[in-house]
């Protein structure tokens, strides 16, 4: 368990049907949280985990751009 500000919000938009990162946690849509590390989207992806949150199907390419997204947010740091 993490508190949320050290974790970020993957959302899905029904209305554009896109899933994406929110770093404000402010987008409209359903979300999740995930860890900022990018090594905490493949259990994620294993278990299905955020189709079942965002009560959606994740296609490999969503899950390929939330990796490079997450990773270039691991690179910059929760706070800068």
């Amino acid at each position: 368990m993490k508190q949320k500000r050290e974790l970020i919000r993957i959302v899905y938009n029904q209305a554009q049907s896109t899933v994406e990162l929110d770093p404000t946690g402010k987008k409209a849509g359903r979300g999740a949280y995930i860890c900022r590390k990018a090594e905490c989207l493949t259990p994620a992806r294993k278990k299905k985990a955020l189709e079942r949150s965002l009560k959606t199907s994740v296609s490999e390419e969503i899950y390929e751009n939330l990796a490079k997204e997450l990773s270039l947010v691991d690179e910059v740091g929760p706070d800068e």
